[in-house]
C-alpha cells in the first residue's frame, strides 16, 4: 500500500482551499494499493487559511503568516494520519511500500521545506508527517521526482531461485 498526499489527487484540501493535482500521481495510484492523507485537514485545520511554514530553531515550531503557532496541530495531524495509514495497511493486510507527498509542505515535504520566512525560499528539511514517515523507514518521494521508485517492500523476498 502506497501513502499519497490528498491534494495530489485533486482535492481541495490545499491552505489555500486549492489543490495540487499530478496526472502522474494520478497515474501512479490507478494501478497501486493507495491509501490518500492530508495531516492539516486530519488535525481539523480549516481550508482556507494562512499558509504556514516550518521555524528554523533548536525544537520543532510551525507558525502560520500571521504569527499564530500550529505546531501541535502540524504533529497531531501527522500522528493521527499515520495511525490511520497503520489501522489501514492492517485492515488490508498490506504492508506500507512507500509514500508520494506534497513537495516542501510543513507536513509532506520531503527533502526540502520553506524556510519560515514566507519567502519562497527553501531550505533541506523534512515535513512533520515526512519526517515521521522517514523515521519509520517508510521511503517517501515527492510529485518533483522523476521517478517514483521504491524498493521491495520489507515482506517481498526475492525469488533466489532464478
Amino acid at each position: 500500500m502506497f501513502i499519497i498526499s490528498r491534494c495530489l489527487l485533486g482535492c481541495h484540501c490545499k491552505y489555500n482551499g486549492g489543490h495540487n493535482r499530478s496526472e502522474r500521481v494520478l497515474d501512479f495510484a490507478s494501478c497501486h494499493s493507495c491509501l490518500s492523507v492530508c495531516p492539516e485537514t486530519r488535525a481539523e485545520l480549516p481550508s482556507p487559511r494562512p499558509p504556514a511554514e516550518h521555524q528554523q530553531g533548536e525544537r520543532l515550531r510551525i507558525l502560520d503568516r500571521e504569527g499564530k503557532d500550529l505546531t501541535e496541530d502540524f504533529v497531531r495531524g501527522a500522528e493521527l494520519s499515520y495511525r490511520d495509514v497503520l489501522e489501514e495497511a492492517s485492515k488490508r493486510g498490506e504492508v506500507v511500500e512507500g509514500a508520494i507527498l506534497k513537495a516542501n509542505s510543513p507536513s509532506c515535504g520531503a527533502g526540502m521545506i520553506y524556510d519560515g520566512t514566507f519567502s519562497g525560499t527553501k531550505i533541506p528539511g523534512n515535513g512533520v508527517f515526512a519526517e515521521m514517515l522517514i523515521k519509520a523507514g517508510i521511503p517517501v518521494r515527492t510529485e518533483k521526482d522523476e521517478a517514483f521508485d521504491f524498493p521491495p517492500a520489507a515482506s517481498e523476498k526475492p525469488d533466489e531461485t532464478k
